[in-house]
């Protein structure tokens, strides 16, 4: 339909009942200046990350963030049914993690467990049974897994890491340091280091078998982190901030 200013400006309330069935072109001396569409409530995919949201009005399911990935060359976690965009990190951090994950290749060589860096995913389920009844997918910067028959036959990994390593970002630190937090307990994790590049210290937890805080403890750059997983793992802060 084409109504002139004048006349939209006289019966506008009569033109917003009739937008509900057609587009409204609205023209002034002949011309079309605007039109007027239908509002279509937004279903929003709740995509957060360096400081960059969408508000979310569900949550969404496994399979949309699978088409989200499938579909895009960026990197998504998803945990409680929001999605996250990984934004490519900083030099610095990079080379943290380099150093942590030197640290641990070292250390596990030759052992059963092993240590991986991301792009890795790593499927959890909370308190669930099973993954379909609270999917979660994150890629920590750094991760130990022991149980690797949790490997399945697509060369998927869905199992409990034994340790998770999370660098901070400035637009990740509430993530890493809350909403992973809070997964990484619940699904079992038996210790999860937080790196702030900041004030050079890591904030160590250690989950009890009946998943709660057992303890934590902040190191400093003039100590040495003990690993309470695997006692023996112990590795200086000094090594691990030297080149930053």
């Amino acid at each position: 339909m084409r109504v002139n200013t004048t006349d939209l400006q006289n019966a506008f309330g009569k033109y917003l009942a009739l937008v509900e069935k057609e587009d409204i072109i609205v023209t002034k001396n002949g011309k079309s200046v605007a039109k007027l569409s239908r509002y279509q409530q937004p279903d929003y995919f709740l995509v957060h990350e360096e400081a960059k949201g969408y508000k979310s009005t569900r949550k969404v399911s496994y399979e949309e963030y699978m088409e989200l990935v499938d579909s895009s060359d960026q990197r998504y976690e998803l945990i409680d049914g929001e999605i996250y965009l990984l934004a490519s990190p900083s030099f610095t951090h990079q080379m943290v993690v380099n150093e942590i994950s030197w640290h641990l290749h070292n250390y596990f060589k030759g052992k059963a467990c092993r240590s991986l860096t991301s792009p890795f995913d790593v499927r959890l389920f909370g308190f669930a049974t099973k993954f379909e009844e609270d999917p979660n997918v994150v890629q920590p910067d750094v991760v130990v897994i022991c149980d690797l028959d949790k490997v399945n036959q697509s060369d998927k990994y869905e199992g409990v890491p034994a340790l998770v390593v999370e660098v901070l970002s400035p637009s990740t630190k509430g993530k890493d340091m809350v909403t992973k937090l809070n997964l990484y307990m619940k699904s079992g994790v038996s210790e999860y280091w937080v790196v702030n590049l900041q004030n050079r210290t890591i904030l160590q937890y250690s989950f009890s078998p009946e998943r709660d805080i057992e303890n934590f403890k902040t190191c400093t750059e003039e100590e040495t982190i003990e690993s309470t997983a695997f006692p023996e793992l112990m590795i200086s802060l000094r090594d691990i901030f030297a080149e930053v």
